[in-house]
């Protein structure tokens, strides 16, 4: 270990008595008052150290102003080189800068906000237009769709002008249009997965509302199915009263307003009393005399006063 590594480590004596020197700096850098109590001191190399003082700034808790110090060799007079505030160890930090697009959540566009789709979106891959025209030996003839256009015309409400493009009839473009094919991009097989388990999250098998349904919607008579792929494991909920009412659900997913729930067992009714009309159990009014343990005789009977 060199000389020069081992001097470093020792703070240099008049730096570290320069005190009032680095609180006057840090004051001039910051304000009056917002300088609080020296927090120490760190040798940064030969006759060169930083002070700290604690920072009584609104909103920087944690934060200390850092003023290094030094002085020339065989000089006896201390300078200031620097002064700013740092995050101590406990500071309050502002996170860390995220995208905004890995910042976005569900629910955090309003009206009027645009969604730019990144051109190499995961969830989306190359769709369809059907831009190409119908090969020359094509079943539907070129005169034969003129002729189908001029029908549309006169049966359509409006000069052409004001009618919406659509494609020329005929054509591979008009038939992508009726099948919803006519599209740029549609959803990939990754963009599939990714909406099946946010969808299952929310409305799927492992809820706790699922869990105590009376059956699953797969048999619900408000269920709505939907077309293409994800209606083989998806729906959407038409029942007003569930908490699932106009959202995508698993076919797995089920709430207590099922179409086909239970009803409710009525509370079971106590049976009448049972009266036998048939015979008579008499009641008498008197014990007989030799009923009891001891015989009574009647006179004394009659002492009691009883009727």
């Amino acid at each position: 270990m060199s000389a020069a590594t081992t001097r470093s480590r020792t703070p240099d004596r008049l730096c570290a008595e320069a005190l009032d020197l680095a609180r006057a700096a840090a004051e001039e850098a910051a304000a009056l008052g917002v300088v609080g109590e020296h927090e120490g001191l760190v040798s940064e190399g030969d006759r060169v150290v930083t002070h700290y003082f604690a920072c009584k700034e609104m909103g920087y808790r944690g934060w200390r102003w850092a003023v290094t110090v030094a002085r020339a060799s065989r000089a006896k007079v201390v300078t200031v080189d620097e002064a700013v505030l740092l995050p101590g160890p406990d500071a309050l930090l502002a996170p860390e800068w995220v995208p905004w697009s890995e910042r976005l959540r569900p629910g955090d566009m309003g009206p009027g906000d645009l969604l730019p789709t990144d051109a190499e979106d995961l969830r989306l891959e190359p769709g369809w237009s059907g831009e190409d025209e119908p090969p020359p030996n094509s079943a539907v003839s070129h005169e034969m769709a003129d002729l189908v256009e001029a029908e549309d015309a006169e049966v359509t409400a409006g000069p052409p002008a004001e009618l919406s493009m659509v494609p020329a009839r005929g054509t591979i473009s008009a038939v992508a249009e009726e099948l919803g094919l006519r599209r740029t991009r549609v959803l990939s097989r990754y963009g599939l997965h990714v909406a099946a388990d946010r969808w299952e999250d929310g409305f799927g098998p492992k809820t706790a509302m699922a869990q105590a349904a009376p059956a699953a919607c797969v048999s619900c008579g408000f269920l709505a199915r939907i077309g293409g792929s994800l209606g083989q494991a998806f729906g959407v909920c038409a029942n007003e009263f569930s908490p699932a009412d106009g959202h995508v659900v698993s076919l797995a997913y089920g709430c207590g307003g099922h179409s086909e729930a239970a009803v409710m067992p009525k509370p079971p009714r106590v049976a009448p009393p049972v009266i036998d009309e048939t015979r008579v159990d008499p009641f008498p009014l008197r014990p007989d005399s030799d009923s009891g343990s001891v015989s009574v005789a009647e006179d004394e009977a009659a002492d009691l006063g009883h009727s």
